[in-house]
């Protein structure tokens, strides 16, 4: 259990150490607390022994140990509104009535990660909990379409697909028929069976060069399952925080941004933001990932912003909280 003024000193030290990077010692604390430097010391200490504070190797101030930012989170934080600059440059892209809402999500996270120099992500569901809703092609020659997928919560992709011999306008179309009629609402991660085991045998009637047409479109729709909408804005910024200051730490979280492992960890199942620091976040100990998952009309994803330990709490926390809920109103109005 720590006192009161041993609350409000460590309040004082994460938030300067969030402002200048440097350890925070006791001579400026004076002040602020009109306390004595030995007064200041000893609660530093005491601090410290809590797990609260570290002593850094290259002077005698302290820093927050992960533990003193959970606390900090959790019990000393001041909730604030986002501030009316931060909000003004969000508004103007929810009252875009032309944006799309996955266009405003990822324009919004640009922002955000321009103003607060952290990296933003939005990580939508796996293809694979989408249930396939169309199949449209388009022929560009006698060898080659593009086949377009679209899935129940919005997803498109597209896919070039080359034939192994000539196949007919009026046969692709046959068989893009066919899929469309016997594939909706089949799961992603369903489609290659059926399209092996219910479908193959249907076109076999119908199609002259089935094996053909087959083997194309399976390759395309099996491929798609695998796929999952994900986008990284600002990867470099996190390498511009003091934290990140040698080669091994750069190879380090870049690394940990290009694994599909890490894309993974990011999704968060709870709606309210989260914050996970260090050691909780599964990605890397160094970094906090402050996350929440948005739903709309059916669609859900995770927006998440990952930064230093030594991150903005209060302010990342208010412009995801502020964002979540204009992701989730601008999906009513659509």
């Amino acid at each position: 259990m720590i006192g009161s003024r041993q609350k409000d000193l460590l309040r004082e030290i994460v938030e300067e150490y969030i402002k200048s990077a440097r350890p925070v010692g006791s001579k400026s604390l004076c002040k602020k607390f009109k306390c004595s430097s030995a007064t200041i010391r000893n609660d530093m200490a005491s601090l410290e022994e809590a797990g609260y504070l570290e002593k850094t190797h290259i002077s005698s101030g302290r820093v927050p140990s992960e533990e003193g930012y959970r606390y900090y989170v959790d019990n000393l934080m001041e909730p604030k509104k986002i501030s009316g600059e931060d909000m003004l440059k969000l508004q103007t892209i929810f009252n875009n009535r032309e944006l799309e809402l996955n266009d405003a999500i990822s324009k919004s996270l640009e922002i955000i990660s321009d103003i607060t120099n952290y990296t933003s992500v939005v990580l939508g569901k796996s293809s694979s909990d989408n249930k396939l809703q169309k199949v449209e092609v388009i022929p560009i020659n006698s060898k080659q379409l593009i086949a377009i997928v679209i899935t129940d919560t919005g997803h498109v992709e597209s896919k070039n697909v080359y034939l192994e011999e000539s196949v007919s306008t009026e046969e692709i179309s046959k068989t893009t028929e066919i899929l469309n009629k016997m594939l909706i609402g089949t799961p992603i991660d369903d489609v290659p069976s059926k399209l092996e085991f219910d479908i193959k045998p249907i076109i076999r009637n119908y199609i002259q060069n089935y094996e053909v047409v087959y083997n194309a479109f399976y390759s395309a729709l099996s491929n798609f399952t695998s796929n999952r909408d994900v986008k990284f804005t600002g990867k470099a910024n996190i390498l511009k925080q003091p934290e990140f200051n040698t080669v091994d730490d750069v190879k380090n979280i870049i690394s940990k941004f290009e694994s599909k492992d890490m894309v993974s960890k990011i999704e968060e199942s709870d709606d309210e933001v989260k914050v996970y620091i260090g050691s909780e976040n599964e990605i890397d100990d160094s970094v906090t990932v402050v996350k929440t998952k948005y739903k709309v009309d059916g669609r859900e994803g995770t927006i998440a912003i990952i930064g230093p330990k030594r991150m903005e709490y209060e302010r990342v926390i208010n412009m995801l909280e502020y964002l979540k809920s204009h992701i989730e109103a601008k999906g009513k109005d659509e």
